[in-house]
């Protein structure tokens, strides 16, 4: 009997004995590094995650982005509850996530200790600091341009023979998530999705994700303070990288998409992010909300993101959390949002795209080339090795070297120009692109799958003397410049051979003498709702109008105050649309 009881005892004793060990293997090490009763920030991943994969069957931009955002939210209010109980109890700052299954805190061992014993808890992973792609040549260019004069990134990626065809992102939305943005310069303003001509209204088109000030800084004197509620640059890097997709004013042409809106998040504060900063700004791209950050809308939800930042591993970057960035980029493209990210600035050696969110299989990955159009020696190579995937990255390469664009001074009301070299230049090329894509052919949005493809379709093929990883330079893709440089010319043909144009059999656009402003528009409509735009050539929206036809159709439009010149005409019937230039004499 005593043998029994014995053998009892020294069981229960294993049984407890692995169970602590079982759920201590749930906490990240690095925090048993740290006094147990120190406050830490930390991240609590769950078991569960949304599944999401069944949006793709859906067929609009719209439905996919209203079925992933119920998904994530439906699967975050069944699971979360206890795991928030706690926190609630404990009386500590928490944030929960829906775009990832996961909720920030900040507390002690102890807590993390009680937290890893709920069945629900997956991991918890540390909160380490992440940066920007820092730029790596930076010269301060004050001189005014003609504005006729054109930016050589522009023009190599061959963006204004796409204008020419009357394709300027009109109709898109950009999205970015970098140090903020100067919203109030004159090329940006115009473009910004809050702005209507007379007033703003940031509600839906601007969050910061900056709370609290970062430590790694010796002063708390942020130019933009915390929880701007207007966008605000405090480190110049997220405007440049936004006058490259959309910046067009009187001295100055280097936006790729001059015609489309954006709107921004900022995510570093100086330069200096978290996984919790780049969590919030995902899940508000997922589902844009008011300043009050309540009531999110999905269907204003940007067609692209641009991301000029990495995850680098001398801060701390590790595995333990490349779920979290990757889950989250993984939700958005299943939600039709295209996510460009830069390839980092680590080259020239392989293997050195090796940071979230470049690494991942879902990230539309850019690398950067020079005027002469050789890689950038700055530009990070595949394969990625880090995670042990060996995937071949970057998708393609772009203009990544001496770009010039705004950077935003003072109180981001003013600015200048300057010339910055590195892979955040080049990621804005690309998503540019994605919006001329999408004016062409409004039925890509959303096709993340398919817009991907016609732009490595469409590249340009290069090569050089590295091979890494079996993957031969000499072969295309390659893990320098992936499928080669973008070609949007190209890109933008592709996408029109193979759209459905079920209106584009009647289609006429004429002045009926070249001294007014009337014109003619015949067209063959399919039924449903029809629509008009008519856009000066700097993409300025002059006219608009919708009928409900069926049939040959002949309307007569009068323009108030039409000057001499270049103008664009689209004209959509439903979801498929075409294009045309006019010119007044």
């Amino acid at each position: 009997m005593k043998k029994y009881l014995l053998l009892v005892v020294f069981s229960m004793f294993f049984i407890t004995t692995y169970t602590q060990v079982d759920f201590l293997n749930k906490i990240d090490a690095v925090f048993f590094e740290n006094p147990a009763n120190s406050s830490q920030e930390f991240i609590i991943y769950l078991h569960v995650q949304a599944e999401v994969n069944s949006a793709k069957y859906l067929k609009t931009k719209a439905e996919k982005g209203q079925f992933v955002f119920n998904q994530l939210q439906q699967t975050a209010l069944h699971t979360q509850s206890n795991v928030l109980d706690l926190l609630s109890h404990r009386k500590v700052t928490y944030i929960p996530f829906y775009i990832v299954n996961c909720i920030w805190a900040v507390g002690d061992l102890d807590l993390m200790k009680e937290l890893a014993e709920l069945p629900e808890v997956a991991f918890i992973m540390e909160n380490e600091l992440m940066m920007m792609e820092q730029p790596l040549e930076v010269t301060m260019n004050t001189d005014s341009k003609n504005g006729e004069n054109i930016e050589w990134g522009i023009e190599r990626i061959k963006a204004p023979e796409v204008w020419e065809l009357g394709y300027r992102g009109q109709g898109v939305v950009i999205g970015g998530q970098d140090t903020g943005y100067g919203w109030q310069i004159p090329g940006l303003k115009a473009k910004y999705r809050g702005w209507n001509g007379s007033t703003a209204d940031h509600n839906y088109n601007w969050h910061d994700a900056i709370h609290e000030y970062n430590p790694i800084h010796s002063t708390q004197e942020n130019p933009c303070g915390l929880d701007a509620t207007a966008p605000c640059d405090d480190a110049r890097h997220g405007t440049h990288t936004m006058g490259t997709m959309v910046a067009d004013d009187s001295t100055s042409t280097f936006g790729v998409a001059p015609a489309a809106q954006w709107i921004g998040c900022r995510n570093m504060e100086r330069g200096f992010g978290t996984p919790q900063t780049y969590l919030e700004c995902f899940e508000w791209f997922l589902a844009p909300t008011d300043l009050n950050n309540e009531n999110p809308d999905p269907h204003k939800a940007p067609h692209v993101i641009n991301n000029s930042w990495s995850c680098p591993d001398f801060e701390g970057c590790n595995p333990n959390n490349f779920v979290l960035l990757e889950t989250a980029v993984n939700n958005l493209k299943a939600a039709g949002v295209v996510v460009v990210v830069s390839a980092g600035n680590s080259g020239s050696d392989c293997n050195t795209i090796n940071t979230p969110a470049a690494i991942f299989e879902n990230s539309f990955t850019i690398g950067a080339i020079r005027e002469n159009d050789t890689i950038a020696n700055f530009s990070s190579r595949g394969t990625v090795t880090v995670d042990n995937s060996n995937r071949l990255k970057p998708n393609v390469a772009a203009p990544g070297a001496d770009v010039r664009s705004y950077i935003a001074t003072g109180d981001g009301s003013s600015f200048d120009y300057a010339n910055f070299s590195g892979t955040s230049m080049a990621g804005p090329h690309v998503a540019g692109l994605v919006a001329l894509l999408i004016s062409a052919d409004p039925s890509l949005a959303g096709q993340v799958e398919t817009i991907e493809t016609i732009i490595e379709q469409a590249a340009i093929p290069h090569y050089l003397d590295q091979d890494c990883n079996n993957i031969n330079g000499s072969s295309t893709p390659n893990n320098a410049y992936g499928y080669g440089t973008i070609d949007a010319l190209e890109a933008v043909m592709i996408a029109l051979a193979t759209t459905d144009r079920t209106i584009a059999s009647r289609e006429a656009l004429v002045f009926p003498n070249p001294f007014s402003n009337s014109f003619t528009i015949e067209f063959e409509a399919f039924g449903g709702e029809t629509s008009l735009e008519l856009f000066h050539a700097n993409g300025q929206l002059l006219y608009t109008e919708s009928w409900e036809v069926l049939g040959i159709v002949r309307k007569s439009v009068e323009v108030p105050q039409l000057l001499n010149g270049v103008y664009f005409y689209r004209l959509c019937n439903g979801e498929d649309c075409i294009s045309g230039k006019l010119v007044k004499f």
